[in-house]
């Protein structure tokens, strides 16, 4: 396991250091502080889910989403880096699979990476792993809190605290599990790494 962690933190060190990588693009609707309501275009994300805590999961994760990026063990080019890596909390349901963080109340965590504007489902190499998918996310209105720090666990749940007590109190309604989102390479100092909570909220047909 030891080993694991460390391949992947040393290629998430080197995928990190890129500079300028692309973003998700996206609209501003309401800001106050470090809370924000956005509206996201629609984006395809390559996912993997990973059994154990929100730490370990997320460099766990990386490395085979890594693989597929970089066009390890596929035929193809390469895709090139965006950030955030996202984790999210994903419920275990018997029989069926769905770079976002979240977990759930089995310990699994969903990491993703979104695919660069342009792609398609079509044109998009197919993961030769099958614990990669591609996943088509639509357009979604999303609460947003801004924090930084290591992104501990303690740290995660404080964040998601205050994204849920945020969003309530803008009026809103919160659906679906929170989703963690990751700017910075693991070397930068925990008071300038750049850490976003969101969770999708209804909006009125």
């Amino acid at each position: 396991m030891r080993r694991i962690l460390l391949a992947s933190a040393i290629i998430f060190l080197t995928a990190c250091a890129t500079q300028g990588v692309e973003e998700p693009s996206y609209a501003v609707q309401k800001s106050e502080g470090d809370f924000q309501v956005r509206t996201y275009a629609p984006t395809i994300v390559a996912e993997t889910t990973v059994q154990g805590d929100a730490w370990s999961t997320r460099f766990e994760g990386f490395g085979p989403l890594a693989d597929y990026i970089f066009a390890k063990g596929r035929e193809g080019e390469k895709i090139a880096m965006t950030a955030p890596v996202t984790q999210a909390p994903r419920e275990k349901i018997a029989m069926t699979a769905p770079v976002t963080q979240a977990e759930s109340t089995s310990g699994a965590w969903t990491i993703g990476f979104t695919m660069p504007a342009g792609y398609t489902i079509e044109n998009l190499p197919a993961p030769v792993s099958p614990n990669v998918k591609l996943v088509e996310q639509p357009a979604r209105t999303m609460a947003v809190y801004s924090f930084s720090g290591v992104a501990s666990d303690r740290e995660m749940q404080q964040a998601r605290d205050i994204l849920l007590m945020k969003t309530t109190a803008a009026g809103l309604t919160p659906k679906g599990e929170a989703v963690f989102a990751f700017y910075d390479p693991p070397w930068t100092l925990a008071f300038f790494r750049r850490n976003e909570v969101m969770v999708e909220i209804a909006t009125q047909d």
